[in-house]
């Protein structure tokens, strides 16, 4: 029986969690002082979705970024959170780890075209069809094309038919 995440919250101390490589979302400065407010005065409500990498004994955030950022930098959150900070894991394979977080993230905002198509070359590299890429991440192909064709990479396009009209 399926059972959802956020029913196995955990204190993990901030040493032990590290940031992805991929996370396309940019967070101003006037909206990450508004978050730190937020978590100083509400406190934190919703735990860091994370992935647990036992080679490196480290949890990956995978949704949460800019909250893990804050507790790391905020030295006033940091003490009163004891340096640790709230996560739930999810076992997922790292294709399915980036759809999580686009998805994550679309659903709250924007995202940096750069990052995205790149995440979008990342994951036609690993394997991932279109089709993977529009369901998982919730776009449509003429989207994904976009995001194709801002990385510049003749690789992502192998094993796609055109029209005639390129003859």
């Amino acid at each position: 029986m399926f059972k959802s995440p956020v029913y196995n919250v955990k204190s993990v101390p901030l040493d032990k969690v590290r940031g992805n490589d991929y996370n396309p979302n940019k967070v101003a400065p006037p909206e990450m002082k508004l978050l730190e407010l937020s978590i100083w005065e509400d406190g934190f409500t919703q735990p860091i979705v994370t992935f647990y990498d036992e080679e490196e004994s480290v949890y990956i955030v995978v949704d949460g970024f800019h909250r893990y950022h804050i507790a790391k930098t905020s030295e006033r959150i940091r003490k009163r959170e004891n340096g640790t900070i709230p996560v739930v894991v999810i076992e997922k394979e790292i294709g399915e780890r980036m759809a999580s977080t686009i998805r994550h993230n679309r659903a709250r905002g924007a995202h940096n075209v750069e990052l995205m198509s790149s995440i979008v070359s990342e994951l036609v590299e690993i394997g991932k069809s279109d089709r993977w890429i529009a369901k998982h991440l919730g776009m449509d192909v003429d989207e994904i094309l976009r995001l194709k064709q801002i990385t510049g990479l003749a690789s992502l396009f192998t094993d796609k038919e055109f029209s005639r009209a390129w003859e």
